[in-house]
C-alpha cells in the first residue's frame, strides 16, 4: 500500500522560507516522478513543481525562482524549498506521486496523494 505523509508546513511571515517534506513508501520510489500541488481554500488544486525520476523539474510560473523541489531515493523523500514567500502562497501543499518515470502538470498524471500540510504566510 503506497502512502505518502507530507510534513514541514506552518506559519511564516511574508519573506520567509519553509521546507516541505513528503516521504513515500509502498512502491519503488526512485522509477516514479513526484510532484506538488496546492489548494488555496476556494481554489482548485494547482500545480506546483514536478521532478521526474531522473531529476528534471519542472515548476509552476507562479512560484518560479523561489520554489525548488529536489528528492532523495536512498530515503524515499521529495522536498519543496519556498524562498521568498508571499501571501498568496497561503494554501494546503499536497505530494503527490505519478504513473510514470516524468510527470507534468495534470492532476490525472498523478495516482497517489498525501494527506496535506498547510502553509500560511502572514503579511
Amino acid at each position: 500500500q503506497v502512502q505518502l505523509v507530507e510534513s514541514g508546513g506552518g506559519l511564516v511571515q511574508a519573506g520567509g522560507s519553509l521546507r516541505l517534506s513528503c516521504a513515500a513508501s509502498g512502491r519503488t520510489f526512485s522509477n516514479y516522478a513526484m510532484g506538488w500541488f496546492r489548494q488555496a481554500p476556494g481554489k482548485e488544486r494547482d500545480f506546483v513543481a514536478t521532478i521526474s525520476w531522473s531529476r528534471n523539474t519542472h515548476y509552476a510560473d507562479s512560484i518560479k525562482g523561489r520554489f525548488t523541489i529536489s528528492r532523495d531515493n536512498a530515503k524515499n523523500t521529495v522536498y519543496l524549498q519556498m524562498n521568498s514567500l508571499k501571501p498568496e502562497d497561503t494554501a494546503v501543499y499536497y505530494c503527490a506521486l505519478a504513473r510514470l518515470a516524468y510527470a507534468t502538470w495534470p492532476p490525472v498524471e498523478y495516482d497517489y496523494w498525501g494527506q496535506g500540510t498547510q502553509v500560511t504566510v502572514s503579511s
